[in-house]
């Protein structure tokens, strides 16, 4: 039920049709007995630098989830950022802080590296291979620094975006081991796709599956189904792995932490969400 004394998170995006947070997010404020709703709001491009500026003055708002395009966008419109966003150099959550300055966060990498120690993975002086250095990427390397990992290879087969990320990680945690590299998954503790590629049925694998020690761990970020032929690949060669909802959900009690509410746990978010 929503009243008057409601807070509101608005879920800024263009177009709305595929949002899933609210179906995890409202039924987590019900089951908790939290007066907060997530309302998706469409907004194109054009008009996105003035509807955020207002949308954070209506007297109930209380933050913003930010997704596709206005992610990279929203880093120029705001007062303070993390260090994560400014190494992604996006951000995915903004709220209101003291005399109502906009506070932005990035918290996909925060989603992905939770994921990993929740399974046990030891991420503080791994060597980690991702591939795709773009939005997704860019955030999960940002996290991973910041967890510690001794050695990051990043792989683009755009290289001034592996770059721009390489030069932000090097200046933010110039104690990481930054350099660009091949997709060769040899030698790595963790090896991550960040890029689209299982998106589609016939694209081709990120990486030469064969070449992974069953000792590597193995993240994805697709989502379009659980196991995408890279983890049943990786799978198949004995390896551990992440699927790419659990960066969606173990991402969640972040937000929430942001947010300034109670948090809850992956496992239990997953329970009550309404996706289907």
């Amino acid at each position: 039920m929503i009243t008057g004394t409601t807070r509101l998170i608005a879920h800024l995006g263009y177009p709305t049709e595929s949002f899933k947070a609210p179906l995890i997010y409202n039924p987590y404020f019900e089951q908790s007995g939290i007066d907060a709703v997530v309302v998706p709001m469409g907004c194109k491009p054009e008009d996105y630098p003035s509807f955020l500026k207002l949308v954070f003055r209506l007297s109930n708002i209380h933050g913003a989830l930010v997704t596709m395009p206005h992610k990279v966008t929203t880093m120029g419109l705001l007062d303070d950022v993390s260090t994560n966003a400014k190494v992604a150099g996006s951000c995915n959550a903004v709220r209101l802080g003291p005399a109502g300055r906009l506070i932005g966060d990035m918290f996909d990498g925060e989603g992905f590296v939770r994921g990993l120690l929740r399974k046990g993975k030891r991420v503080e002086g791994a060597h980690v291979l991702i591939v795709g250095a773009g939005g997704v990427g860019s955030a999960i390397a940002a996290s991973m620094a910041g967890a510690g990992a001794r050695r990051i290879v990043l792989h683009d087969d755009n290289a001034a975006t592996s770059a721009g990320l390489s030069d932000r990680l090097k200046t933010y945690y110039p104690t990481t081991e930054v350099s660009i590299g091949s997709t060769d998954p040899a030698g790595f503790d963790i090896v991550v796709n960040a890029t689209p590629l299982g998106m589609r049925k016939n694209d081709p694998l990120p990486l030469d599956v064969s070449r992974l020690s069953p000792s590597t761990f193995v993240g994805e970020v697709v989502m379009k189904e659980e196991i995408t032929p890279f983890l049943a690949a990786a799978r198949a060669r004995g390896c551990a792995f992440q699927v790419g909802t659990d960066m969606l959900f173990e991402q969640i009690p972040a937000y929430l932490e942001f947010f300034g509410f109670p948090t809850a746990s992956a496992d239990y978010l997953r329970s009550i969400a309404r996706l289907q």
